[in-house]
Protein backbone atom coordinates (compact mmCIF):
# COMPACT_ATOMS: atom_id res chain seq x y z
CA UNK A 1 0.00 0.00 0.00
CA UNK A 2 2.95 2.49 0.68
CA UNK A 3 6.46 2.95 -1.07
CA UNK A 4 9.50 2.34 0.87
CA UNK A 5 9.66 5.62 3.50
CA UNK A 6 6.23 6.02 4.18
CA UNK A 7 6.23 8.33 7.35
CA UNK A 8 3.52 8.25 9.93
CA UNK A 9 3.70 10.54 12.73
CA UNK A 10 2.33 9.63 16.91
CA UNK A 11 2.29 11.45 19.72
CA UNK A 12 3.11 10.62 23.36
CA UNK A 13 -1.04 11.34 23.32
CA UNK A 14 -1.99 8.32 21.50
CA UNK A 15 -2.95 10.70 18.34
CA UNK A 16 -1.57 10.57 15.22
CA UNK A 17 -1.38 11.42 11.52
CA UNK A 18 -0.64 9.42 8.19
CA UNK A 19 -0.65 5.68 7.69
CA UNK A 20 1.51 2.78 6.80
CA UNK A 21 -1.24 0.27 5.30
CA UNK A 22 -4.41 0.23 4.29
CA UNK A 23 -6.01 0.37 7.86
CA UNK A 24 -4.90 -2.94 9.54
CA UNK A 25 -2.16 -2.12 11.54
CA UNK A 26 -2.19 1.31 12.28
CA UNK A 27 -3.69 0.69 15.76
CA UNK A 28 -0.66 -1.75 16.40
CA UNK A 29 1.41 0.33 14.87
CA UNK A 30 0.58 3.34 17.75
CA UNK A 31 1.02 0.74 20.45
CA UNK A 32 4.31 -0.24 19.44
CA UNK A 33 5.43 3.62 19.08
CA UNK A 34 4.22 4.35 22.60
CA UNK A 35 6.55 2.10 23.93
CA UNK A 36 9.79 3.19 21.76
CA UNK A 37 8.54 6.84 22.97
CA UNK A 38 8.62 5.17 26.81
CA UNK A 39 11.55 3.38 26.30
CA UNK A 40 13.25 6.36 24.48
CA UNK A 41 14.96 3.97 21.71
CA UNK A 42 14.51 3.29 18.29
CA UNK A 43 13.94 -0.15 17.45
CA UNK A 44 12.42 -1.73 14.36
CA UNK A 45 9.22 -4.19 14.68
CA UNK A 46 7.78 -6.81 11.75
CA UNK A 47 4.30 -6.54 11.22
CA UNK A 48 2.38 -9.29 9.42
CA UNK A 49 4.35 -12.46 7.97
CA UNK A 50 7.22 -13.14 10.12
CA UNK A 51 5.84 -11.12 13.05
CA UNK A 52 5.83 -11.54 16.89
CA UNK A 53 2.34 -10.19 16.57
CA UNK A 54 0.57 -13.56 15.39
CA UNK A 55 -2.79 -12.37 15.59
CA UNK A 56 -2.15 -8.84 13.28
CA UNK A 57 -2.39 -10.48 9.27
CA UNK A 58 -1.85 -8.18 6.63
CA UNK A 59 -4.40 -9.26 3.61
CA UNK A 60 -1.36 -9.23 1.40
CA UNK A 61 0.29 -11.94 3.05
CA UNK A 62 3.37 -9.92 3.25
CA UNK A 63 5.38 -8.38 6.47
CA UNK A 64 6.34 -4.77 6.79
CA UNK A 65 9.52 -3.85 8.86
CA UNK A 66 8.57 -0.94 10.69
CA UNK A 67 11.55 1.64 11.90
CA UNK A 68 10.16 3.70 15.16
CA UNK A 69 12.32 6.52 15.89
CA UNK A 70 11.77 8.83 18.82
CA UNK A 71 11.72 12.47 17.96
CA UNK A 72 14.73 13.65 20.66
CA UNK A 73 16.48 16.38 18.95
CA UNK A 74 13.63 19.19 18.62
CA UNK A 75 15.47 20.75 15.84
CA UNK A 76 14.84 18.06 13.71
CA UNK A 77 11.73 18.99 12.96
CA UNK A 78 11.98 22.44 12.21
CA UNK A 79 14.90 21.55 9.79
CA UNK A 80 12.18 19.57 7.88
CA UNK A 81 9.75 22.00 7.93
CA UNK A 82 11.86 24.66 6.57
CA UNK A 83 13.20 22.95 4.05
CA UNK A 84 9.87 21.77 2.58
CA UNK A 85 8.46 25.17 3.15
CA UNK A 86 11.02 26.44 0.93
CA UNK A 87 10.60 23.75 -1.62
CA UNK A 88 14.21 22.14 -1.05
CA UNK A 89 14.92 18.56 -1.23
CA UNK A 90 16.15 16.92 1.50
CA UNK A 91 16.69 13.20 3.75
CA UNK A 92 16.49 11.24 6.72
CA UNK A 93 19.03 9.48 8.00
CA UNK A 94 17.44 6.93 11.02
CA UNK A 95 19.58 4.12 12.83
CA UNK A 96 18.86 2.34 16.19
CA UNK A 97 21.53 3.33 17.27
CA UNK A 98 20.52 7.63 17.00
CA UNK A 99 18.95 9.14 19.58
CA UNK A 100 17.13 11.38 16.82
CA UNK A 101 16.55 11.19 13.14
CA UNK A 102 19.32 12.98 11.00
CA UNK A 103 18.26 15.73 8.77
CA UNK A 104 20.28 15.61 5.60
CA UNK A 105 19.85 18.89 3.55
CA UNK A 106 20.47 17.09 0.10
CA UNK A 107 18.19 14.16 -1.36
CA UNK A 108 19.93 10.85 -1.41
CA UNK A 109 17.76 7.77 -2.85
CA UNK A 110 15.82 5.90 -0.30
CA UNK A 111 17.80 2.84 0.86
CA UNK A 112 17.30 0.26 4.05
CA UNK A 113 19.72 -1.65 5.37
CA UNK A 114 18.57 -4.22 6.83
CA UNK A 115 22.10 -5.76 8.72
CA UNK A 116 22.26 -2.69 10.76
CA UNK A 117 19.12 -1.71 11.00
CA UNK A 118 19.84 1.95 9.24
CA UNK A 119 17.76 3.27 6.18
CA UNK A 120 17.82 6.54 4.26
CA UNK A 121 14.57 8.71 3.23
CA UNK A 122 14.54 11.14 0.12
CA UNK A 123 12.31 13.82 -0.35
CA UNK A 124 11.45 15.71 -3.11
CA UNK A 125 9.48 18.44 -3.03
CA UNK A 126 5.43 18.29 -3.03
CA UNK A 127 3.71 18.74 -6.70
CA UNK A 128 2.60 22.47 -6.63
CA UNK A 129 -0.09 23.20 -9.76
CA UNK A 130 0.43 26.62 -11.40
CA UNK A 131 -2.92 27.49 -13.26
CA UNK A 132 -2.94 29.68 -15.71
CA UNK A 133 -6.69 30.82 -17.44
CA UNK A 134 -9.76 31.46 -16.68
CA UNK A 135 -13.39 28.94 -16.02
CA UNK A 136 -14.84 26.56 -13.91
CA UNK A 137 -12.71 23.87 -15.02
CA UNK A 138 -9.88 25.77 -13.49
CA UNK A 139 -11.50 26.78 -10.48
CA UNK A 140 -12.69 22.91 -9.48
CA UNK A 141 -8.83 21.75 -10.56
CA UNK A 142 -7.22 24.32 -7.98
CA UNK A 143 -10.00 23.36 -5.34
CA UNK A 144 -9.27 19.63 -6.05
CA UNK A 145 -5.77 19.71 -5.78
CA UNK A 146 -6.23 21.69 -2.39
CA UNK A 147 -8.75 19.63 -0.69
CA UNK A 148 -5.25 16.38 -1.18
CA UNK A 149 -2.86 19.17 0.50
CA UNK A 150 -0.64 20.02 -3.07
CA UNK A 151 -0.35 23.65 -3.11
CA UNK A 152 -2.15 25.52 -6.10
CA UNK A 153 -1.62 29.16 -7.42
CA UNK A 154 -3.83 30.61 -10.12
CA UNK A 155 -2.90 33.24 -12.63
CA UNK A 156 -6.32 34.47 -14.00
CA UNK A 157 -7.84 37.68 -15.77
CA UNK A 158 -10.57 36.66 -14.10
CA UNK A 159 -11.21 39.16 -10.76
CA UNK A 160 -14.33 37.36 -9.87
CA UNK A 161 -12.41 33.82 -9.81
CA UNK A 162 -8.88 35.37 -8.36
CA UNK A 163 -11.19 36.55 -5.16
CA UNK A 164 -13.03 33.22 -4.95
CA UNK A 165 -9.94 31.53 -4.42
CA UNK A 166 -8.62 33.88 -2.54
CA UNK A 167 -11.13 33.22 0.01
CA UNK A 168 -10.49 29.64 -0.22
CA UNK A 169 -7.08 30.00 0.65
CA UNK A 170 -6.24 29.66 -2.56
CA UNK A 171 -2.98 31.74 -3.88
CA UNK A 172 -4.15 33.73 -6.78
CA UNK A 173 -3.22 36.53 -9.12
CA UNK A 174 -4.75 39.24 -11.74
CA UNK A 175 -3.32 38.93 -15.39
CA UNK A 176 -3.94 42.25 -17.00
CA UNK A 177 -2.69 41.95 -20.48
CA UNK A 178 -1.91 38.95 -22.60
CA UNK A 179 1.50 40.34 -21.84
CA UNK A 180 1.76 39.82 -18.06
CA UNK A 181 4.44 37.68 -17.79
CA UNK A 182 6.15 38.12 -14.35
CA UNK A 183 3.88 36.09 -12.06
CA UNK A 184 4.81 32.74 -13.90
CA UNK A 185 6.90 31.70 -11.39
CA UNK A 186 7.96 27.88 -10.96
CA UNK A 187 10.63 25.27 -9.99
CA UNK A 188 11.12 21.05 -11.16
CA UNK A 189 8.69 20.62 -8.95
CA UNK A 190 5.76 22.48 -9.95
CA UNK A 191 3.70 21.49 -13.25
CA UNK A 192 1.80 24.17 -15.10
CA UNK A 193 -1.37 23.89 -16.76
CA UNK A 194 -2.93 26.55 -19.25
CA UNK A 195 -7.15 26.43 -19.05
CA UNK A 196 -8.29 29.13 -21.39
CA UNK A 197 -11.37 29.44 -23.53
CA UNK A 198 -9.79 32.03 -25.17
CA UNK A 199 -6.67 30.98 -26.67
CA UNK A 200 -5.86 34.57 -27.70
CA UNK A 201 -4.19 34.93 -24.30
CA UNK A 202 -2.35 32.21 -24.50
CA UNK A 203 0.86 33.28 -26.50
CA UNK A 204 3.14 35.28 -24.73
CA UNK A 205 2.41 33.25 -21.53
CA UNK A 206 2.58 30.34 -22.77
CA UNK A 207 6.13 30.97 -24.45
CA UNK A 208 7.30 32.61 -21.14
CA UNK A 209 6.38 29.51 -19.18
CA UNK A 210 7.77 26.91 -21.46
CA UNK A 211 11.15 28.21 -20.73
CA UNK A 212 10.16 27.73 -16.71
CA UNK A 213 11.29 24.96 -15.11
CA UNK A 214 8.56 22.27 -14.73
CA UNK A 215 7.54 18.45 -14.77
CA UNK A 216 4.46 18.68 -16.32
CA UNK A 217 2.98 21.20 -19.01
CA UNK A 218 -0.26 20.87 -20.10
CA UNK A 219 -3.01 23.00 -21.88
CA UNK A 220 -6.52 22.44 -22.25
CA UNK A 221 -8.66 22.45 -25.82
CA UNK A 222 -9.02 19.73 -28.62
CA UNK A 223 -6.78 19.21 -31.31
CA UNK A 224 -7.67 22.14 -33.91
CA UNK A 225 -6.86 24.25 -30.41
CA UNK A 226 -3.99 22.81 -30.14
CA UNK A 227 -2.92 23.38 -33.95
CA UNK A 228 -4.02 26.92 -33.36
CA UNK A 229 -1.38 27.22 -30.23
CA UNK A 230 1.30 25.56 -32.07
CA UNK A 231 1.02 28.08 -35.09
CA UNK A 232 1.38 30.54 -32.60
CA UNK A 233 4.10 29.56 -30.75
CA UNK A 234 6.33 28.54 -33.63
CA UNK A 235 5.79 32.03 -34.66
CA UNK A 236 6.83 33.29 -31.09
CA UNK A 237 10.53 31.13 -32.16
CA UNK A 238 9.41 28.33 -29.63
CA UNK A 239 11.53 25.15 -30.74
CA UNK A 240 9.37 22.36 -31.24
CA UNK A 241 10.81 20.11 -29.25
CA UNK A 242 9.34 22.19 -26.16
CA UNK A 243 6.09 22.53 -28.04
CA UNK A 244 5.86 18.41 -28.49
CA UNK A 245 5.98 18.04 -24.91
CA UNK A 246 2.88 19.90 -23.98
CA UNK A 247 0.29 17.46 -22.61
CA UNK A 248 -2.64 18.66 -25.03
CA UNK A 249 -5.37 17.62 -24.72
CA UNK A 250 -5.15 18.03 -20.98
CA UNK A 251 -5.99 15.09 -18.93
CA UNK A 252 -5.55 10.93 -18.64
CA UNK A 253 -9.47 11.03 -21.02
CA UNK A 254 -10.26 14.01 -22.96
CA UNK A 255 -13.43 14.71 -23.46
CA UNK A 256 -15.90 15.40 -19.49
CA UNK A 257 -19.29 16.33 -19.80
CA UNK A 258 -19.17 18.69 -16.27
CA UNK A 259 -15.67 20.60 -15.34
CA UNK A 260 -15.32 18.96 -12.11
CA UNK A 261 -14.64 15.63 -14.80
CA UNK A 262 -12.25 17.08 -16.56
CA UNK A 263 -10.40 18.94 -13.62
CA UNK A 264 -10.19 15.32 -11.80
CA UNK A 265 -8.63 14.12 -15.36
CA UNK A 266 -5.90 16.88 -15.58
CA UNK A 267 -5.02 16.21 -12.07
CA UNK A 268 -5.00 12.62 -12.57
CA UNK A 269 -2.27 13.18 -15.50
CA UNK A 270 -0.08 16.14 -12.96
CA UNK A 271 0.16 13.23 -9.98
CA UNK A 272 0.97 10.34 -12.78
CA UNK A 273 3.68 12.48 -14.21
CA UNK A 274 5.20 13.29 -10.76
CA UNK A 275 5.06 10.11 -9.87
CA UNK A 276 6.91 9.06 -13.24
CA UNK A 277 9.26 11.77 -13.42
CA UNK A 278 12.86 10.94 -12.90
CA UNK A 279 14.10 13.72 -10.68
CA UNK A 280 17.26 11.96 -9.55
CA UNK A 281 18.41 11.55 -13.01
CA UNK A 282 18.80 15.90 -13.29
CA UNK A 283 18.63 16.72 -9.48
CA UNK A 284 19.96 13.97 -7.67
Amino acid sequence: MRDPGAHMGVSADGDFVGSLSGGCIEAAVVAEALEALKDDAARVTRFGSGSEYLDIKLPCGGGLDIHFQPLGDSSFVAKCREAITQRNPFSIAVSNNATSPEFVAEWQATQWFAETNEATIGHWPAPKLLIIGHGAAMASLATQASSMGLEACVLTPDERLAGDMSERDIAAGKLTTPNDVSAIISDPWTAIIFMFHDHDWEGKLMAHALAQPHFYFGAMGGRKAHAFRTGILTELGIAQSLIDKIHAPIGLFHSARDPDTLALSALAQVIEAYQNHDFAERYG
